[in-house]
């Protein structure tokens, strides 16, 4: 862990992470992340897509449990179709 850093927020609610930080994290412009906050503190998780592999793995699991569930493609597509008439 590095030495602690220290920042102020705008007053557009924005917060600017240390450049040390984002270098040693790989962090780019655009970087997109999931906030926690609780009580007074703050955290920042960096969300990314699964590669390609790690994709399919989750795609075959859900399709088997899709299927030890009994569920048929005909009960997928009506309950997307619910959740659009719920937006």
């Amino acid at each position: 862990m590095t030495r602690p850093s220290t920042t102020k927020m705008s007053s557009k609610g924005q917060i600017v992470i240390p450049e040390e930080i984002r270098r040693r994290l790989g962090l780019r412009a655009g970087v997109q992340f999931v906030v926690v906050g609780d009580r007074d503190v703050i955290i920042l998780k960096t969300v990314s897509a699964p590669d390609e592999e790690d994709f399919v793995d989750l795609l075959a699991d859900a399709r088997k449990q899709a299927r030890k569930a009994g569920m048929k493609r005909s009960d997928i597509t009506e309950a997307i179709a619910a959740a659009r008439r719920k937006r």
